[in-house]
């Protein structure tokens, strides 16, 4: 152990790590002003009942039941060779006789903050240089907006990568209409790591300045806008709202004609949708206040107080999980442009303020060096929310990004970081055709609901127990991590995993190379080294200046100055447009689409359109309660689940449920029950909250219980994960995101006797 203290990096923070005591001991980094406190159960889940010690593989699938337990079945503990040989086999008799893409190699990258130890990294390396696989493309997080962007304004990545700052905002003094609100449990992530939780100061500091935040959310945001501005909106229908306000600031002639003229197309085209030209509706604040629930007065009121400006029109990522989530990101560019403020210093639209540390804080791109990833040409892929209709439709065609595509026959699902049985909608549906492919293999820690749902589990270390380079690109520093304990039983890092099977396998073209070209010779630690390298010299060019290798290793970490001035979206577009064009086929932002015109979907032109919800209050029957669904406080996704902090969150040892007075009362239910929450697509148990913060007719539940599907109760989740609940279907035929904000339930007291959640109990094992 070097001398210094030794740190460990997760997505939820950097922790100092006091190794002289029997069990480590994590204290938040020196440096971060408001550390998370989900890092303080990272010690205990280091050896807790649910660490896999073993690799283990399936008895039904050594006994050849075709996948038929798959998630309630025993397992045999055996070595690694014989696991590693058995993982071999198929994956080689698969690929010979159905190619390559009969592989649905997945992964959602959140394992790990190290950049060495990514296990998608990992996984995808292997895979190229083992001939290919079916992958997934876009996130859970904000597809439909990943997808629709580059056609209006340019790529996620980019505008995320030089997002617009609170101190920009603040500076401005601008208000901000916050859809989807600005949640700071959000924050205390980031992909790689965060080494200092700044996103709460950095709002305050921007309320203190005199910035306006109105959160327009059917939840009030009590963690992090105390005294702020409420607008209880109806979920989904934050794009009639988009509506209302554009036509009050064309009706009042407040839209910036001039920006909209230099710096955009299609307006024209737009308007007579807007004023109801062309369909006979106008979208006026009327109109709007229907739909939304809204006083109409309230309507025409903002959006004057948008056009005196300064103004941010703020979209959450949750904005896009829902149906046609395409449409209100779409449309909050357009609203920003008709205000005429992008590009002008704190003005213009922000997509996911605090949705991570990063996103709102004074930060600049970084360019670190991740584990290489070979091309092999166009990759097979399915949209990443459509796992299950993959898996119950091979063959079929789907539109996507105006292509019509066809879904591949999956004969293994090979899947190393991330959970699906958290993330995925519709988890008896996912259950249930999951048992259809042949072989499932995966790496996992702990036995979460995804190492139940596999044939052949490898244990997998945790960051805590190997060595790497940490650090989100949109941070402040890179740290070289350490290993503070030796791994769990017999548990081996990715690399080694992948090396493992390498040894085991050819490549595409028969060839014995496969270990040599995926690890070209190289130990971790020498991985390393030539990553660290190469980051130094990215920097460089940058003008930060690193220290060498061993230096770096010695002092422990590396910070970065942040940029010389807050950040603000498209300032080089609005300053010259056609020197700084855009990459749309316009250059410009479109706000008419050309390009989707011609995709010829239905109901859908060129331009940003309202289309109602196909689950939604306004037009509720059998199921009253509109589910809103989000991130936990006490953990990331499913992350930690089984630790003490995360329990110590539930009611009643489920997932909390909260509901208004009004709606409680209504079912004469108490704070504290335990509740059935339930739809025609499952069900599942939850401990209740009673709170007025919340729009009454809708209910919220944290995402990340781990499944637990009671073997007595078809389809009844005992641990509280409501993804039972959510539907399976996509966005719209654009991105075929997520839509799981799109969903309507029932509430009742849980019937007696309540089953006893297993969650955290892990399978039997048979011990050879």
């Amino acid at each position: 152990m070097p001398d210094r203290p030794a740190y460990v990096v997760a997505h939820w923070g950097v922790y100092q790590v006091d190794t002289t005591a029997d069990r480590p001991t994590y204290a938040p980094f020196d440096d971060d002003p408001s550390p998370s406190e989900i890092g303080r159960s990272m010690a205990e889940t280091l050896d807790d009942p649910c660490r896999i010690d073993r690799p283990m593989v399936r008895r039904g699938f050594l006994e050849g039941d075709g996948g038929a337990a798959r998630g309630e079945d025993s397992y045999v503990a055996t070595d690694w060779d014989a696991a590693l040989d058995l993982a071999a086999r198929e994956l080689g008799r698969i690929r010979a006789a159905h190619g390559p893409e009969a592989i649905y190699a997945g992964s959602y990258g959140w394992a790990s903050a190290g950049r060495f130890h990514h296990a998608q990294s990992q996984l995808r390396r292997f895979f190229n240089l083992f001939g290919g696989c079916t992958r997934s493309r876009d996130t859970y997080s904000y597809a439909a907006g990943e997808v629709i962007l580059p056609h209006v304004v340019a790529p996620l990545e980019r505008l995320l990568g030089g997002h617009t700052a609170w101190a920009a905002i603040a500076g401005a003094g601008a208000t901000v209409l916050a859809l989807g609100g600005v949640p700071l449990r959000n924050a205390q992530i980031d992909a790689g790591g965060v080494a200092r939780h700044t996103q709460a100061g950095d709002i305050r500091a921007a309320l203190d300045a005199g910035v306006r935040v109105v959160n327009v959310c059917p939840v009030r945001d009590r963690d992090a806008l105390a005294g702020c501005e409420w607008l209880a909106i109806r979920p989904g229908s934050d794009m009639a709202l988009l509506l209302g306000l554009a036509h009050t600031l064309v009706a009042e002639g407040l839209h910036d004609t001039a920006f909209l003229a230099s710096h955009c197309t299609g307006f024209d085209r737009f308007l007579p949708y807007l004023d109801g030209g062309s369909d006979g509706v106008a979208k006026s604040a009327d109109w709007a206040a229907g739909l939304t629930g809204l006083d109409a007065a309230t309507i025409r009121a903002l959006a004057r107080d948008l056009a005196r400006g300064p103004s941010v029109i703020a979209a959450s990522w949750s904005m896009t999980r829902q149906d046609n989530g395409e449409q209100t990101w779409w449309m909050t560019v357009v609203l920003a442009a008709m205000l005429g403020g992008i590009g002008l210093p704190g003005q213009g639209f922000a997509l996911g303020l605090a949705a991570v540390n990063s996103i709102g804080s004074l930060r600049r791109p970084l360019s670190f060096a991740g584990f290489p990833i070979p091309m092999r040409g166009p990759a097979p892929f399915i949209p990443v929310a459509r796992i299950a209709d993959m898996l119950e439709h091979p063959g079929a065609e789907y539109r996507y990004n105006g292509t019509t595509r066809r879904y591949p026959e999956i004969r293994a699902i090979y899947w190393a970081g991330g959970n699906p049985f958290h993330h995925h909608q519709d988890l008896n549906r996912l259950h249930r055709l999951w048992k259809r492919v042949g072989t499932v293999i995966v790496h996992e820690p702990h036995w979460t609901p995804l190492a139940r749902h596999a044939d052949i589990v490898f244990p997998a270390t945790l960051s805590s127990e190997r060595a790497d380079l940490s650090g989100s690109t949109r941070d402040t520093h890179l740290f070289a991590t350490d290993p503070v304990r030796p791994p769990f039983g017999e548990a081996r890092d990715d690399h080694a995993i992948f090396a493992g099977l390498a040894e085991r396998l050819t490549g595409p073209e028969g060839n014995t190379a496969l270990h040599e070209a995926f690890t070209e010779g190289l130990t971790p630690g020498d991985w390393l080294r030539r990553m660290y390298e190469e980051t130094r010299n990215r920097m460089a060019r940058h003008g930060d200046e690193m220290p060498d290798y061993d230096t770096f290793r010695a002092r422990g970490m590396v910070a970065f100055s942040p940029p010389a001035e807050p950040p603000t979206l498209l300032t080089a577009f609005r300053e010259d447009p056609a020197a700084h064009r855009l990459s749309t086929p316009s250059g410009r932002i479109e706000i008419f689409s050309e390009t989707i015109a011609a995709w010829g979907l239905d109901g859908q032109p060129g331009h940003p359109v309202w289309r109602a919800p196909v689950e939604w209050l306004g037009a509720a029957g059998r199921y009253p309660l509109h589910l809103v669904t989000h991130q936990p406080d006490r953990r990331l996704h499913s992350q930690l689940d089984q630790s003490s902090y995360s329990r110590a969150g539930k009611v009643a040892g489920r997932t909390p449920l909260v509901m208004h007075p009004d709606d409680a009362a209504a079912r004469s239910l108490r704070d504290g029950d335990v509740l059935r929450v339930f739809n025609d697509r499952g069900a599942c148990l939850a401990g209740l909250r009673i709170d007025d913060g919340l729009l009454p007719g809708v209910v919220t539940m944290e995402t990340g219980a781990w499944l637990d599907l009671d073997p007595a109760t078809p389809g009844l989740c005992r641990n509280g994960n409501p993804n039972v609940l959510t539907p399976d279907r996509g966005t719209s035929e654009i991105a075929q995101g997520p839509a799981a904000l799109s969903c309507l339930v029932e509430v009742e007291a849980a019937p007696l006797p309540i089953p006893e959640s297993r969650a955290y109990a892990p399978p039997e094992i048979l011990r050879r």
